[in-house]
């Protein structure tokens, strides 16, 4: 039995302004209608070679916990169980939670770990791939995913392959990992042709990844081992224990044991420096000496259309183009302009004689630059952090478990926003300490508490919601229900909500 596992806790600026710190690339719908995750999530959906448990293991942070929930729904992915991190510790951590997870379920599944912000567009090809790792971890090895390079490539860490395996279709063994070239070595790995992008795809019974991490990095199997001493296996959303896990070391999969499997016996590469594609990974003769664990690895090669998405150049490489070489979404007009990503998130965009350009406009933010250039995206996005840091965390609409809110004004004692309360749903009941709120319902029917009155509302009817009356908004019907807030006081701040009961544990 094949158990997927997404990791899905990472946040980055490489995507900025559509990517921010609680809205991260994972969640974003960059190339069709479903999200990264959500495409990570359905990948094997119509896989036949081997069973598959239907329902992933999603590894993500706390702050993405609603978000992560209802993308997952939204695919039918309703039995997915989702572990909890309250804070980042790298993919080995990650991983471990999982296996431990997946393993109070079945007797010994084979792990198929996926990184949830890749893009893999030829999924007969991926599956393929998938069926031949499947085969080598029932055989107990560790077994990662190397993408075949079409281009010398400064930015991704390298896999160096060994010897063919016996009565393998293509799976070699691993000679060893090394991190990212500068030019002329990447150029000589093209040349060689027998060095892979490192993918951050693994597949590994859950017994061996255990059994070797404790050799290698006890310290993060007995804190993950405590994280979830107390948690039921099979609930929907595990919480692991944040006093155990932050006792945890940092480290990636690579580190912690793939580079101790194959990393010592490289020794090409001497001298390369930098970042793995997943967190990293040394050279072999840098790599420090590893435990005889008696665990092999294989690497399959993976020529699916793979893609980590990296930037916004990335994004243009795989994305469809025009005649033109232009990749767009949105509402956007071109006109003269050539090899260029437009994105429009809320309104028109219109280009006029650009070409090699990226623009990116979102409800309150716009980024335009060289295509060239987007590689030193985050010096800007330092700058704008200086500027207003809420500008690289939070998006003018913001999603809650109930729905959403947008913001649409703003001014020194008022706030207008548009909430939008799913079916069925509703808000906390809660007290504002320094606001008044006034509520316009615009569709849908609303059930609204203030104090001990309970009344419903209907479209263009309204209320007033005084400082401090506790309140509640629910939706009981079976539309999206919408209002327009105004917000007024002297003090307009998000953490001005006084909770009293909460539907979800907030």
């Amino acid at each position: 039995m094949i158990q997927p596992v997404i990791l899905a806790g990472g946040s980055g600026t490489r995507l900025w302004p559509a990517s921010r710190r609680h809205h991260p690339k994972q969640l974003l719908a960059l190339t069709g209608d479903l999200t990264l995750l959500q495409e990570t999530a359905v990948r094997l959906r119509d896989f036949r070679a081997t069973p598959v448990n239907p329902d992933p293991i999603v590894v993500t942070s706390d702050e993405y916990r609603f978000l992560v929930a209802d993308q997952l729904k939204t695919v039918g992915l309703t039995g997915a169980r989702i572990v909890l991190e309250p804070i980042g510790r790298n993919t080995a951590p990650a991983l471990t939670l999982a296996a431990l997870m997946a393993s109070r379920d079945s007797a010994d599944p084979v792990l198929l770990v996926m990184p949830s912000d890749q893009l893999i567009t030829d999924i007969p090809v991926f599956h393929a791939a998938v069926a031949e790792g499947a085969e080598q971890a029932d055989a107990g090895r560790v077994v990662t995913f190397g993408v075949v390079p079409d281009r010398p490539e400064t930015g991704f860490g390298y896999i160096h392959l060994g010897e063919a395996i016996p009565g393998a279709a293509t799976a070699r063994s691993l000679a060893g990992f090394v991190e990212k070239p500068d030019a002329a070595t990447a150029e000589q790995y093209m040349a060689a042709g027998d060095y892979l992008w490192n993918s951050g795809i693994f597949m590994v019974k859950a017994s061996v990844w255990l059994n070797a991490l404790s050799r290698c990095q006890p310290a993060i199997c007995e804190s993950c081992r405590e994280a979830l001493a107390d948690q039921d296996g099979r609930a929907a959303v595990v919480l692991v224990d944040a006093e155990a896990f932050a006792a945890c070391p940092s480290d990636s999969i690579d580190y912690a044991v793939m580079e101790k499997l194959g990393g010592a016996k490289d020794s090409t590469a001497a001298g390369a420096t930098g970042g793995g594609a997943t967190g990293g990974g040394t050279t072999g003769d840098a790599a420090p000496e590893a435990p005889d664990l008696d665990v092999e690895a294989a690497v399959v090669p993976l020529e699916a259309g793979w893609s980590d998405v990296g930037g916004w150049a990335a994004l243009w490489t795989v994305s469809p183009k025009d005649e033109a070489g232009n990749a767009t979404r949105g509402e956007v007009i071109l006109k003269d302009t050539r090899d260029s990503l437009v994105h429009s998130g809320s309104r028109l965009v219109t280009v006029l004689g650009a070409d090699e350009m990226v623009v990116v406009e979102t409800a309150d933010a716009v980024l335009v630059a060289p295509k060239n250039r987007v590689a030193d995206l985050k010096q800007l996005v330092e700058a704008v952090q200086a500027h207003d840091e809420d500008l690289t965390v939070l998006h003018r609409r913001v999603y809650r478990p109930w729905g959403f809110y947008e913001s649409l004004d703003s001014g020194e004692r008022f706030q207008v926003k548009r909430i939008m309360v799913s079916p069925g749903a509703s808000l906390s009941l809660q007290y504002h300490t320094k606001r008044a709120e006034h509520w316009v319902v615009v569709s849908g029917v609303a059930e609204v508490t203030c104090g001990d009155d309970v009344r419903r509302l209907e479209e263009d009817e309204s209320t007033y919601i005084p400082i401090g009356a506790p309140h509640r908004l629910a939706n009981p019907g079976s539309e999206p229900l919408e209002i327009i807030e105004v917000q007024s006081g002297e003090y307009l701040g998000e953490d001005d909500i006084v909770r009293l009961q909460d539907d979800y544990g907030r």
